[in-house]
């Protein structure tokens, strides 16, 4: 398969002095793929891939003083008709994992904190697949409005997104949850899953595993008892435990409310404010042990006005570059 890296202006000068909290420059790097998700309803691909630029016209790369590596695009989507047992595009997925993770691993290899614009939620495995190139065991903090944790027997669509963090850990039979080896991308008691709101759609997200394998579940629920900060502080508590080398942070867009951020695959009412969100993935990426985060879900054909990306490209910029008032 084809893969094409564009590369994009450098952002220099004065501008490099400013850095993330723990001191690491910023490099972007685009994952431009929706082949990990399904297709529109009337049939036709969905354009997450247009993500990345979508963020880099909102001046995205200058507000966060940021190296920009271009993006990594992804192959052709075939599997418009789901395959019977198999997720879609499935060599595809696997190839283009393993493309990502040689940037992902190559921009770690100056120290630098990795943002990752995506794209749909499969570019996790190429991400980790990626980070464990420089790293024997890595944590990741999953802040997604869904679970992500079906098998392909369980998904409802078939889509590597409904299913990636199941893979990611290792479960399902399927040549993505092998992609290092025998040993999973991230093990069970190393993941944290934070901001989900899925129960409602019955178990077709993998919900029921969650709860049987005992993983650290702070769901919406939880984050409405116990705050929000209280909820960052508990999370990078179980990222720092002994014997982990460093952490990854998964935001999905979607984690969001719709009426602050509607232009998602799966939008589910009740979701984090822009406020509460910044925080949260403020208090995680400026801990020395954060190496990176991934940016998914967001579609720009959903977004006409453009609203969605202006939200989200601020929120990232206070992320890295403003005080939050609590």
């Amino acid at each position: 398969m084809n893969f094409s890296i564009t590369v994009l202006t450098t952002i220099d000068g004065d501008n490099q002095e400013k850095k993330p909290m723990h001191g690491s420059a910023v490099t972007v790097l685009g994952a431009a793929s929706s082949i990990g998700i399904r297709p529109y309803d009337d049939g036709t691909q969905r354009r997450l891939d247009l993500a990345p630029n979508a963020l880099r016209e909102q001046g995205l790369v200058a507000r966060l003083h940021a190296r920009d590596l271009g993006d990594v695009s992804a192959p052709p989507y075939t599997d418009f008709a789901r395959p019977a047992g198999r997720p879609r595009n499935e060599a595809a997925v696997a190839a283009y994992s393993r493309t990502l993770a040689q940037r992902v691993a190559a921009a770690l290899t100056d120290d630098a904190f990795v943002v990752t614009l995506g794209g749909d939620c499969s570019i996790v495995l190429g991400c980790l697949l990626g980070v464990r190139q420089r790293h024997r065991r890595v944590g990741l903090a999953y802040i997604d409005a869904h679970a992500d944790f079906a098998t392909p027997d369980v998904s409802r669509t078939g889509s590597v997104a409904s299913m990636c963090l199941a893979l990611a850990a290792g479960r399902g039979d399927s040549i993505l949850a092998r992609l290092a080896g025998a040993e999973p991308l991230v093990r069970l008691d190393d993941l944290i899953v934070i901001g989900r709101r899925d129960d409602a759609d019955g178990p077709i997200y993998g919900q029921d595993a969650l709860r049987e394998l005992g993983i650290s579940d702070f769901n919406q629920s939880v984050i409405a008892q116990r705050g929000v900060t209280d909820v960052a502080a508990a999370a990078i508590a179980h990222l720092t435990r002994a014997g982990l080398e460093g952490f990854w942070i998964h935001v999905d867009a979607d984690v969001l409310d719709p009426s602050v951020v509607p232009a998602v695959d799966s939008p589910e009412p009740g979701g984090l404010s822009a406020e509460q969100l910044t925080i949260l993935v403020r208090s995680l990426v400026r801990h020395p042990s954060a190496l990176g985060l991934e940016l998914t879900i967001y579609d720009p054909q959903l977004d006409p006005d453009k609203s969605s990306a202006k939200r989200l490209s601020a929120i990232l910029e206070q992320v890295f570059t403003t005080d939050i008032q609590h």
